[in-house]
């Protein structure tokens, strides 16, 4: 395919093609682009004696997200984190009939697959789908181009999963993809692989995208890449990935147990006060990364006091000078001032970050942050 390589997580992988980084990345945006994304590692995940719900809150013992209220046919983004709260691996989350089906990153699935092993393997069975190749087909043009060989593909919506025969062969398809555009991603028996690869480049609306194309789409979306912009030292409140757990997820340890004893969890009463949200606490980090908590009334204890030599300085020169006076009450208001805005002291992570398009998190990561990471 006239590809140029390069070493990547231990794969050779395509760069680029013949049409160029720009071009690619441009095709994709306009009609549709086919990524081979084969190294990213697929694990099956089946229950040894019970029910899928079993497997279920097994993994929520290693993810914060809601998996046992994943219906069938879904999939949601997740992270492994560790006991500090740090980002173990991010991945895809897939309830694909009587198993549950996660897609990790090349660069650790060794990593992820020892995890598993030493967390759920009693419940679990673990399989490592080391014979299935996955291919992403992303862009605008991308649902038209599969319609022709599927025509079930166009009822899905985002995030859905299907098991679908495209042009006569058995895939597992869902609506998603790492670009920020509309697209699928399509898992498939590694001998079907490049036979599938080519139909879809019969298609004149088809063109082969590489790494570098697909590393521009996905920064551009402020999609995050583990190594470069998550790490274990980086903990999902610092990564503004508060979105991806869900609300129930975020009430205790406690709730998981109560969803799989009874079809509603019960709801937790609000903080008494007409200033409940004010009573949560700040998530956190040390120097070592690890979690500490902040209550809200600390920030503004900060420089809360007014100095004394400001109230003595304007009592002594009242009689005298009329500038001087006016230049200490000056004084006195700046340092009064920040006691009156009790939130606009936060840590610097709350209101920044360096990640790429976390800048639209900006007003939300000022409002005070639910009080735990689930681990």
């Amino acid at each position: 395919m006239g590809a140029r390589m390069a070493p990547f997580v231990g794969y050779e992988m395509p760069i680029q093609y013949p049409l160029g980084v720009m071009k690619e990345y441009l095709h994709t945006r306009a009609q549709a682009g086919l990524f081979d994304v084969s190294h990213m590692g697929q694990i099956a995940l089946r229950p040894r004696n019970g029910t899928l719900a079993d497997v279920a809150l097994a993994l929520e013992r290693l993810v914060p997200v809601d998996v046992l209220g994943l219906a069938a046919g879904r999939q949601r983004y997740a992270f492994f984190t560790d006991a500090s709260g740090g980002i173990i691996d991010d991945l895809m989350i897939a309830r694909c009939g009587d198993h549950i089906v996660l897609v990790v990153n090349a660069g650790r699935k060794v990593v992820d697959e020892a995890h598993l092993r030493a967390a759920v393997s009693q419940t679990c069975n673990i399989e490592v789908l080391e014979n299935r190749a996955l291919l992403a087909l992303q862009g605008p043009g991308a649902e038209g181009v599969l319609a022709r060989l599927a025509p079930d593909i166009a009822a899905m919506g985002f995030m859905d999963v299907r098991l679908l025969a495209i042009a006569g062969t058995a895939c597992v398809v869902t609506r998603s993809g790492y670009t920020g555009e509309d697209g699928f991603e399509i898992s498939v028996a590694a001998d079907d692989a490049e036979k599938l690869a080519r139909t879809f480049l019969e298609n004149a609306s088809v063109a082969l995208a590489g790494l570098g194309a697909r590393d521009s789409l996905r920064t551009e979306a402020g999609l995050c890449l583990y190594g470069s912009d998550i790490e274990e030292s980086t903990t999902p409140i610092e990564a503004a990935l508060e979105w991806a757990m869900q609300q129930v997820r975020r009430r205790g340890c406690g709730v998981a147990t109560a969803r799989y004893r009874s079809a509603k969890a019960p709801r937790r009463p609000a903080a008494a006060g007409s200033n409940a949200r004010s009573r949560q606490r700040l998530q956190s980090t040390n120097g070592s990364g690890r979690n500490r908590q902040i209550k809200p009334a600390s920030i503004a204890r900060a420089g809360s006091r007014v100095p004394d030599w400001l109230a003595v300085g304007v009592a002594l020169t009242l009689p005298w000078s009329t500038s001087a006076t006016a230049i200490f009450i000056a004084l006195w208001i700046i340092a009064v001032l920040p006691t009156l805005v009790p939130f606009s002291r936060q840590p610097p992570h709350l209101v920044w970050s360096n990640l790429p398009g976390t800048n639209r998190q900006w007003q939300k990561m000022r409002r005070p942050k639910p009080p735990h990471l689930m681990i």
